[in-house]
């Protein structure tokens, strides 16, 4: 589409007074942009307006489409078994993809599990991967497809080639505060799992302090608009909305998370941790005709664990490696006796970011080793003097602004008085 056919100033207006952008518009600006014709400036005030005043069904509908069009499409059709991807919103301590995508590929399913890197308080499954030796994110289309009819599973970076359009305006949201549009993250989320090709879709939606939609209406919100996004393509897509008021699990950071997986793929692990990831391998294989798997039993009895190890090597990993371990420590203790009442999620990412677990412009390196360790979760009662939790960084000089992140992020109370966690684990769930 090489015909400048409108006048984008004019499509901003439109938006900013609240109006409603036609689909050859849509499909006009979001090429217009992915050649550099309609600037950064440009496409700024467009994605405030959006942000401000919102887009109805069918635009965000023709915004998905028009970010697919900028880019190839994978296809998976050459496999001999069904294709059932997880994408989660993103959360603090959420690890869910590691044990997961093994687990889900015991059962005779493809898992392609295009992920992302972390940026500010919420961590990247890529990152944590790469805390492992050797490990590799970045797969041709051929490598992954190998990769994916040996093993059943594959965690890798999206190719460039996959809606390119969404790439430019996801970095430039996040520069102009333009993150928590719902039609902006629908159809930016939508358009990379449409391209990519599965046959089915589970969406880990989260709500709570952590999350970039804290309230659970926004979320349940998102959900919808995604969950009608997919099946509008084709795509059997169902949503779990999920609690992310506190922590997932005791680990945050990348190889503290990836030791966490490990453990529950042992069998082990936070039960909040195993619930979710059981929760989310049913809904996939519901989604891809498995139903009625005993995908407790897989890890169990060591299969998905065996899944993982072969998965870890598939991409240059070793499963068998020392995983980073921080020079520098520091503990946080309780400041009385009681129970731990609240644990408000955000702080705990924001301080794993300032150890060096995160990072704040897309181009910044993360440290392997950084995160946080949470000695005691909501509910539980604690001792004065007992360790809370551990930070931990290879920088030193890291230590302070981290644990100002943290001030205020616990409330320690009596036995009978509420406790604070956001509720159940899931929420809902929405297909």
């Amino acid at each position: 589409m090489s015909v400048e056919r409108y006048d984008v100033v004019d499509l901003i207006r439109t938006k900013r007074d609240g109006g409603q952008l036609g689909s050859p518009e849509i499909a006009w600006l979001v090429d217009a942009y992915t050649r550099g014709y309609v600037g950064d400036e440009q496409m700024a005030a467009l994605a405030m307006a959006i942000f401000l005043n919102g887009m109805d069904r069918r635009e965000i509908h023709d915004l998905t489409q028009a970010m697919i069009a900028s880019g190839e499409r994978m296809d998976f059709s050459a496999l001999p078994v069904p294709t059932v991807d997880k994408h989660s919103t993103g959360g603090v301590g959420d690890k869910i993809t590691l044990p997961l995508v093994p687990l889900v590929a015991c059962f005779g399913v493809a898992v392609p599990q295009l992920s992302g890197r972390g940026l500010g308080h919420t961590g990247g499954t890529l990152d944590k991967l790469e805390a492992i030796p050797g490990w590799r994110a970045e797969l041709s289309n051929p490598e992954m497809l190998r990769v994916l009819a040996e093993e059943g599973g594959v965690v890798c970076a999206a190719g460039a080639g996959l809606a390119p359009a969404d790439k430019k305006l996801y970095a430039l949201r996040d520069t102009t505060g333009t993150v928590e549009s719902i039609p902006l993250i629908a159809s930016s989320i939508m358009s990379k799992k449409i391209a990519e090709g599965t046959g089915a879709l589970v969406l880990d939606v989260k709500f709570g302090s952590g999350a970039f939609l804290p309230e659970i209406e926004r979320g349940r919100e998102l959900a919808r608009t995604m969950v009608a996004l997919g099946r509008d393509a084709g795509v059997a897509t169902s949503a779990l909305l999920t609690n992310m008021h506190v922590p997932l699990g005791r680990a945050v950071g990348n190889a503290v998370e990836v030791a966490e997986s490990v453990e529950v793929l042992a069998g082990g692990g936070p039960s909040d941790v195993r619930a979710l990831t059981v929760a989310l391998a049913r809904e996939m294989l519901a989604a891809a005709g498995r139903d009625g798997e005993d995908v407790v039993a897989a890890l169990d009895d060591g299969r998905a664990m065996d899944r993982w190890r072969r998965i870890v090597r598939a991409q240059g990993g070793d499963p068998d490696a020392p995983l980073p371990v921080a020079r520098e420590h520091e503990v946080l203790t309780a400041e009385r006796d009681g129970v731990l009442l609240a644990q408000p999620a955000l702080p705990y990412g924001v301080a794993a970011w300032r150890l060096g677990a995160g990072r704040a412009r897309k181009d910044d390196t993360v440290q392997a080793a950084a995160g946080l360790i949470l000695h005691a979760k909501p509910g539980d009662a604690v001792r004065a003097g007992q360790p809370l939790v551990t930070l931990a960084t290879d920088d030193a000089d890291r230590i302070p602004r981290a644990v100002e992140a943290l001030a205020g992020a616990w409330r320690i109370g009596n036995a009978g008085e509420p406790i604070d966690d956001g509720g159940p684990l899931i929420a809902d769930r929405i297909a």
